[in-house]
This record gives C-alpha cells, structure tokens and sequence, in this order.
C-alpha cells in the first residue's frame, strides 16, 4: 500500500468516525428536538442550512489544519489567544468546541470564568484575565472575556458608567500590552438576527437537553435587545484598533459560522507543516516469569452494554 492510499484510508476512516458522532449531534441540535408548536411559528423563518455532508467534508479538512497550527503553536513557541464573544444563543461555544475536538488540551485550552469573586471585584479589573493569557507554545480560547463589562455587565447594571467608561479607555491599551508581549490575540464577535437569537431560546425552552443552557440573564438578554445592540456598537467604536481588530461572523447558519471562522483563524496566522519523526512502534518485552494477577471481581465496572 502506498504512502498516499495509507493517507486516503486514514482519511476515510477519520470522516466516518466524526460523520457518526457529531452527525447524531447535530441532528440533535437542529430540528428533532424541537417541540410541534415551535415548528409552526417558525416554518419556513429560517433560510436552507448548509449541507451536512459539505459541512462534515470541510469540518475534517480544516481540523487537519487546526492539528498543523497546533504542532507550529508547539515547535516554534508561539502564543494565540483568542477571544469569542456575541450574543448569548450566538453559536461561541459550537465553534470552540468543534476547534477542540482533535487538538491536544495541553496546547489549546479555554478559558469560561464565572462571575468574580468578591475578592476579584477589588481587583484591577483585567487581573483575573491575565493569568490565562498563553504562555509560550499555547493556544488559548477564551469563550466570553475581559468583554463583559463592555456587554452583559453594563446593560444589567452590574458596572457603574464610570467603570464602563474607564474600561473603554483601557481596554485598547491592555491588548495593546498583549500585542508588544508577542501573543497574537484574534477577536471575534458571532452575530445572529433578533429572529434568529428568538428561535434558539424558544429551542433550549422545548429541549430538556438544553435547558441547562437558559438562565434569567439569558432571558434578560432578549428583552433588552436593543440595549445589547448599542452596548456592542459603542464598544466596536472604541476598542476596534489595529493591534487587534474585530472579526463579525455572521452566525445564523451554525455550521457556515463555524466553517468561516476556523478557516479564517488559520489565515491570519501563517503557521506550517512541521516535519515530523517517523514513529514505530517497539516490540513489547516479553518475561516468561511473570504471571499476570487477577483482580478481584468487585473492582470491576458492570457490564451492562
């Protein structure tokens, strides 16, 4: 067998184990969970998706890619943060975890802080967010950042006007410091329609595998539409500088949105193959004395599969 059929069957055998796993995933996450009354509102709201099979095809392509990044992220030293933020519902967590999915979490990790502790908040507000930043040879993706005080936090009044204020004057010099430290820092910012961010919230309050993902605040966020709306504006006017620009994706189409952001992260970064050693395997050594033990039967995890 050749190098490049050895290649094409590994190819192959790859795309079936992801078409398995994440077709079953996403065929929960589109259409069969939604309840009956959902579906009558919304028939025909939503524009044709992309096609799945495009979808898995491209989605393998691009994590081969996403491998290569990782190993030059590794070899040369490298630092990547990248920051996601939208609208709650926006797709952020689905293209982080589909950028995961095959990278080593030794390399690339994310960073999802809860709210801060009451020691936190007597902190400088940018603290707790620089201990995360990667070190060199690391990627980290940060799902939700220093942003939310530019977002959730002013629109529910969790910060003062002053603070929001001080925050978009800071904000550009801090990533500015992030910059000159040698850490690439990419932006992204998903972005869906009012309708759009409505069909996905009506979709986690019919799916009980879902539900976990409403909370009040997320609930807040469609009645304060416009709010979310200004905030973002104001902070694009303020914090879209050349060090580090935004990035919209649109995001109504989860899977396009995922496609068009992994292949656009790669492009921004001119990262290569890096070769590696072959690998074979050694022989295992073989002791005619020893005598495997038995454990006893209790340890065992029950078979019920």
């Amino acid at each position: 067998m050749t190098e490049s059929t050895e290649w094409t069957e590994l190819e192959r055998r790859l795309e079936l184990e992801d078409l398995f796993d994440e077709l079953y995933e996403t065929e929960l996450e589109d259409d069969l969970l939604i309840s009956q009354k959902v579906r009558e509102v919304y028939k025909g709201a939503r524009p044709p998706q992309m096609d799945r099979r495009l979808y898995f095809r491209e989605l393998l392509r691009l994590q081969f890619e996403l491998i290569k990044l990782q190993d030059w992220v590794e070899a040369t030293g490298e630092k990547v943060c990248v920051v996601f933020e939208g609208r709650d519902s926006a797709g952020k967590g689905g293209v982080i975890k589909r950028i995961m999915q095959r990278l080593n979490p030794r390399i690339c990790r994310v960073v999802a802080l809860s709210k801060p502790t009451e020691q936190e908040r007597t902190q400088w507000y940018f603290q707790r967010y620089v201990s995360y930043l990667p070190a060199a040879g690391e990627i980290v993706l940060f799902d939700r950042s220093w942003y939310n005080r530019a977002g959730v936090e002013r629109v529910m009044g969790f910060a003062s006007q002053e603070q929001v204020s001080e925050f978009m004057q800071d904000a550009p010099e801090f990533e500015r410091m992030i910059t000159r430290s040698g850490i690439r820092l990419v932006k992204y910012w998903f972005s869906i329609t009012d309708e759009e961010q409505q069909l996905r919230f009506l979709m986690r309050i019919h799916d009980p595998m879902k539900q976990w993902k409403l909370s009040p605040m997320d609930l807040q966020s469609r009645v304060r539409w416009e709010d979310y709306t200004k905030a973002k504006e104001e902070m694009f006017r303020a914090t879209n500088i050349p060090e580090a620009p935004w990035y919209v994706v649109e995001a109504n189409d989860k899977r396009r949105a995922r496609l068009n952001c992994i292949a656009h992260l790669l492009d921004l970064i001119p990262y290569h193959e890096i070769p590696k050693e072959t690998v074979e395997l050694p022989h295992r050594v073989f002791n005619s004395n020893y005598e495997r033990g038995e454990l006893p039967r209790e340890l065992y995890v029950p078979e019920r599969y």
